[in-house]
């Protein structure tokens, strides 16, 4: 029987760590410094491990900001392109709607990834952690090829179920970029489940490197392809999907290269360790967290369905909107992730109760950003949607997307930390139960019903967004506190 769970403190958090001492072990880390993150004190592990993850999801959501700024100039007329009316922006939204699914089996796979060495991280096990990473890159090629295959050849017709009869244009336009897209599925996959690798191991730095390289790519190759700058061709909204495409396989390549041969806790004698007998208990153990980000971006998928029923401006404006909320977000996700890689590892060393004490922190200061982010979109959304869309409809579109959505995110910050603590502690069945609950029995229903019948249209789409992720938080944290996920074994 375990000990009473303490409830969240309403007392003030332990204090951070002075910046002197904090940028010290940061300076260090860049250096390859290495830290246990079961023994140092819990706001600098939290901080030391955020920082990094938080800077990595920033860096993996500017790929869609980037291509979304880019392409829309294209509408503006840029480089005399013939402006799609929005029709390149909607097919970007709908291709993201599509490739969702593959980045829940990324994201799923890569969760499952974290737990297991972080786990055999705790324990000292630095052996078997490493075999686990050659494991998980020899499944990540399995999945990646056995689904990007088949569905870049079928892109077009993939395409065209998003659509309706009024998206045949962006349909047309966008199959080049949908292709390229479906194409890199093993790329992204290998992309994610390498760096869920380092931040099981505690070396978050080395996957912030990795898309450190990769998006500096992406800058400079999305406007030279979308355009035609220099030597290369103008393809527009097709060399956007190239140029994202480029720059993650390249990522991808340095990643072999820092697990093989980098200075990182976890290096892997194998690369690739094709064993089907623990490949199956990882993908056994990844069917949750795999279930969860299905669950969740085929809800997206059905948003994105709804609010295209209101037009092509409404779609353009949504898929902005959202690019725009995902590029805070995901930041938000990095500080989450911090508490998988706190939960695995400190249970693996025997300390559940601090395990414990790091997700009650993590939530607290994931609360306070998201705090700030709901200020900025609610006050100041203007400043940031008048960068990124063109048109006054696709204009207030965005500007609705942001200013409903974000109104849940203080509630939602507690969610998502519970989430990525029961998926570090390799409890996965927990959150996907209480995310198919939230998304499909909650959301779906109340957007089709806010959405088509009421006078709120695309808006009431919206509003089922900040109303589902506030039941998500509570339900989570409820059940958390129960403290079942201390006896889950990895």
């Amino acid at each position: 029987m375990h000990e009473a769970t303490p409830s969240i403190p309403t007392a003030a958090p332990p204090a951070a760590p002075g910046p002197r001492s904090f940028w010290r072990h940061v300076a260090g880390s860049l250096r390859g410094e290495q830290h246990d993150y079961t023994s140092l004190p819990l706001p600098t592990a939290i901080l030391l491990l955020a920082v990094p993850m938080v800077l990595e999801m920033g860096l993996e959501s500017l790929f869609a900001l980037v291509d979304i700024f880019w392409v829309n100039r294209i509408d503006d007329g840029w480089a005399g392109l013939e402006s799609t009316n929005g029709a390149a922006v909607a097919a970007i939204g709908m291709t993201e709607g599509l490739i969702s699914t593959v980045y829940a089996l990324a994201f799923g796979l890569g969760m499952a990834v974290t737990a297991m060495v972080a786990r055999r991280v705790g324990e000292k096990d630095l052996k078997g952690a490493a075999v686990a990473g050659s494991q998980a890159i020899g499944l990540g090629l399995c999945v990646g090829l056995l689904i990007g295959v088949p569905a870049a050849f079928f892109a077009p017709e993939l395409l065209s179920l998003m659509a309706t009869d009024e998206h045949a244009r962006a349909v047309e336009v966008g199959s080049g970029f949908a292709r390229w897209s479906m194409a890199s599925t093993v790329v992204i996959v290998l992309l994610f489940l390498q760096n869920a690798i380092f931040r099981g191991a505690g070396d978050p730095m080395l996957a912030l490197k990795v898309l450190t390289v990769s998006n500096g790519l992406n800058l400079l190759l999305d406007p030279c392809l979308i355009f035609g700058v220099g030597p290369f061709p103008a393809m527009g909204v097709e060399g956007a999907a190239i140029a994202t495409c480029t720059g993650r396989t390249v990522a991808v390549l340095y990643q072999f290269h820092l697990l093989t041969r980098g200075s990182g806790r976890v290096r892997l004698d194998r690369l690739v360790h094709i064993a089907f007998g623990p490949m199956w208990k990882m993908l056994k153990l990844s069917f949750g967290t795999v279930g969860q980000f299905l669950i969740g971006t085929t809800s997206w998928l059905f948003l994105t369905k709804f609010v295209n029923e209101f037009g092509e401006q409404a779609g353009a404006g949504y898929t902005t909107g959202i690019r725009i909320l995902l590029f805070a977000l995901l930041p938000a996700w990095g500080l989450a992730n911090a508490a998988a890689t706190l939960v695995g590892q400190n249970l693996g060393a025997g300390r559940p109760d601090r395990a414990e004490r790091a997700v009650w922190l993590t939530g607290f200061y994931d609360m306070l950003f998201l705090a700030v982010v709901t200020v900025v979109m609610e006050l100041f959304p203007e400043v940031i949607v008048d960068v990124m869309a063109s048109g006054d409809e696709v204009r207030g579109h965005a500007l609705a997307t942001l200013r409903i959505c974000a109104s849940g995110y203080v509630c939602y910050a507690w969610g998502m930390v519970a989430m990525q603590a029961f998926n570090g502690a390799g409890d996965t069945a927990t959150p996907t139960w209480i995310t198919f609950f939230c998304m499909w029995c909650v959301q779906l229903p109340l957007a089709y019903t806010l959405g088509f019948h009421t006078d709120l249209g695309p808006t009431g789409v919206f509003w089922s967004i900040p109303i589902a992720e506030t039941v998500f938080a509570v339900v989570s944290v409820i059940l958390f506190r129960r403290g079942r996920w201390r006896d889950v074994k990895v």
